[in-house]
């Protein structure tokens, strides 16, 4: 079995951050999103990775590489415009061959994995077999609509008036039939080639397609907000360890890492939290619920709940809460209130007294 993983999307909902990086290298926990999936990925036992990307096809090759730290090759697949889910089966056709595969979108965190859920695919070998999840806001995806028993029995892309809270989430198994659905379908109203309607073809035309449910933990980190409380949730699983610099006038309470080279000076560190290599915390208090990347400088600051990327300088300014700061973005100054900032890289924000 291969894998197809989905990098080529534009990330609208993250600007100003995706003006100059792409959204799926916005890391949680300190660690990229498309990294957690290249993990979950490679533990299926597949043999090769298709990597789907667009414009930031470089920067993903940069930071993925060949693919031997995951033990799977990796191959990129360049898109040059996003054209729908299908589109990506298609270009990726000589890659797959007739290989069964599992397609994978790069912004998706399930931490407790679907290896079962592969297992399963194995041993059947369904034309398709989707992942679904049950959701309170189904109109927003597309939806299985199962019988008592399980069986499929319809899947609709975005439905105003949805008969099932079963979303699925971005995680699709396919053998070599998915192929043909591909090339049968036309592009929906707004121009893009569906998966939902490439699995409507396959079931339209008798085809094997069965659904799991998964019942973990799922986020997909396409909006702030989600990327944030996928943070939590990876934050919750972390390991404590202190490689880096605490002085005695500085206090750590619950779980918190200090990575090799950072150093906390006169501060509170509340966990869960993670301070990158090479970070500068003086005077301040972070956490909990707070990645901050390598090489940032905060001082005189109180940060929670928020993720701070490489190179970041906070200082002196009001709280910040729910907080997104990009790659060496600087924020200072302040007036005592408190504020939530969603910056882009390389910014310098003066919060005016």
């Amino acid at each position: 079995m291969k894998a197809l993983v989905l990098s080529g999307g534009s990330g609208t909902r993250f600007r100003p951050l995706s003006h100059s990086m792409p959204k799926q290298l916005l890391p949680v926990a300190n660690r990229p999103v498309l990294e957690l999936v290249l993990e979950t990925v490679s533990g299926l036992g597949v043999t090769e990775i298709g990597v789907v990307v667009g414009r930031w096809g470089p920067d993903i090759r940069m930071a993925l590489g060949d693919g031997r730290r995951f033990g799977v090759p990796i191959t990129y697949l360049h898109q040059d415009q996003p054209r729908g889910l299908a589109d990506c089966v298609r270009l990726a056709r000589s890659f797959l061959g007739d290989d069964d595969f599992v397609m994978y979108l790069g912004d998706n965190v399930l931490p407790d994995g679907v290896a079962d859920i592969a297992a399963d695919f194995r041993v059947h070998r369904p034309a398709a077999q989707i992942v679904v999840h049950k959701v309170s806001d189904p109109q927003e995806f597309g939806v299985a609509e199962l019988d008592p028993h399980g069986t499929v029995l319809r899947v609709v892309e975005k439905p105003a008036r949805p008969r099932s809270d079963l979303a699925m989430i971005g995680v699709y198994f396919f053998t070599a039939a998915v192929h043909e659905a591909v090339a049968a379908i036309d592009a929906s109203t707004r121009g893009e080639l569906e998966i939902t309607d490439a699995v409507q073809w396959l079931l339209a035309s008798g085809a094997d397609v069965r659904a799991s449910v998964y019942d973990g933990y799922w986020k997909d980190t396409g909006q702030v907000d989600d990327l944030l409380d996928c943070n939590r949730r990876m934050l919750a699983d972390l390991t404590p360890g202190i490689a880096g610099d605490v002085d005695p006038a500085s206090i750590l309470t619950g779980h918190v890492v200090v990575e090799p080279g950072a150093r906390v000076v006169r501060s509170r560190i509340d966990g869960p939290a993670v301070i990158g290599a090479g970070t500068l915390v003086e005077d301040s208090t972070v956490g909990p619920f707070t990645a901050v990347g390598p090489d940032c400088v905060l001082r005189r600051c109180n940060v929670a709940d928020s993720v701070v990327l490489a190179g970041a300088t906070i200082s002196a300014v009001p709280p910040l809460a729910r907080s997104l700061i990009g790659r060496a973005a600087t924020v200072s100054a302040g007036d005592g209130l408190a504020h939530r900032l969603v910056i882009g890289d390389d910014t310098r924000i003066e919060l005016a007294a």
